[in-house]
């Protein structure tokens, strides 16, 4: 564990806590910590039939043997709109310690959509599941997840502990009821026929417009984009607008999203977050626009074994933004 004091100023522009907001204070990490000019084209993949399904992946590392159960694997699920390239960097940073497991979802990405039509969280969890079983076998793994994904580990873990070993969610989209100026359109494209009207108008962008608009809402600092990362947004977005299945897969997902934050059974996501014992590293950005990061305080609450870090100076993909302050804190709190 990170030998930092609670509210202390981590060296790479971080802090763990577990008390006030006055934390949130934080400083500003260097210029050298802020992974200008840091770039990886995008990890090779292929196609695995997972069941009756069939996902697109990207690797890296070593693939392990299935009867070594010490050899480590690390899974990465992606967020709402996004795709397994947004862990790229991470991957690569990573690829000397984990065999690292990245999949588009149903119907994002490459991933055809699911033959049962079913975008609900505990559907993508439950894949997920399958595709760990198929390519490593009954083992625990360490999963990674942004925003939606970090909602579905929690899914992942709370339904299926035994493959579970860790959990890294950066901007975990866990419920929070009280919208902000900056993320209010997503309960609003949430309503049927509403979404589907604003998506048709959306589409008849120009996709630099679009992805551009996407990349400033998720990102701190959007001039800190790397032009070859953008490009590869531009090319990965001008593929997925020629699939008939993407403003669905998008649509039904943000609802089955939107859906979890109105549940107040003994699945609700807060509920099941007490029963995850296994170490949990939440990552936050100080300036992410779509999950507020206060939800750290509460998180420090409901996860039995949690470590909790607020980057100043990032958004909410925190590990295209920053990578290498991800990689650092995963190595010195999980791995």
């Amino acid at each position: 564990m990170l030998s930092v004091a609670t509210g202390e100023p981590h060296p790479y522009g971080g802090f763990v806590t577990t008390t006030t907001p006055e934390n949130l204070g934080a400083p500003k990490p260097s210029a050298a910590q802020l992974d200008v000019g840091f770039y990886v084209p995008p990890l090779p993949g292929d196609f695995v039939s997972v069941g009756d399904a069939e996902l697109y992946v990207r690797t890296a590392g070593t693939a392990v043997p299935r009867d070594d159960p010490q050899a480590p694997v690390a899974v990465f699920i992606h967020g709402l709109g996004g795709s397994s390239t947004n862990w790229t960097e991470l991957m690569t940073l990573l690829e000397g310690s984990v065999y690292g497991i990245a999949p588009d979802l149903p119907g994002f990405g490459q991933s055809p959509p699911p033959h049962h039509g079913d975008y609900k969280l505990t559907a993508h969890a439950d894949i997920v599941a399958k595709l760990i079983r198929e390519m490593v076998g009954e083992r625990p793994v360490h999963v990674f997840g942004n925003s939606m994904g970090g909602a579905t580990a929690v899914q992942l873990a709370a339904r299926h502990p035994d493959l579970v070993k860790s959990m890294t969610l950066i901007s975990p989209a866990l419920p929070e009821l009280r919208p902000r100026a900056s993320n209010i359109h997503m309960p609003i494209t949430a309503i049927p026929g509403v979404g589907e009207r604003l998506m048709r108008r959306m589409m008849k962008r120009d996709v630099e417009w679009r992805v551009g608009m996407s990349m400033s809402i998720c990102y701190a600092d959007p001039d800190r984009i790397d032009p070859r990362r953008m490009a590869d947004q531009v090319a990965e977005a001008r593929a997925r607008d020629a699939l008939s299945h993407t403003a669905a897969a998008s649509l039904e997902t943000l609802r089955g999203l939107i859906a979890t934050y109105f549940d107040y059974s003994q699945q609700a996501p807060w509920k099941l977050a007490r029963g995850i014992t296994v170490p949990v590293l939440l990552i936050y950005g100080r300036q992410d626009k779509l999950v507020n990061p206060r939800a750290a305080f509460r998180s420090t609450k409901e996860f039995p074994n949690a470590s909790v870090m607020v980057v100043p100076d990032s958004g909410h993909v925190t590990q295209m933004e920053h990578p290498h302050i991800v990689e650092q804190a995963w190595r010195e709190l999980v791995g």
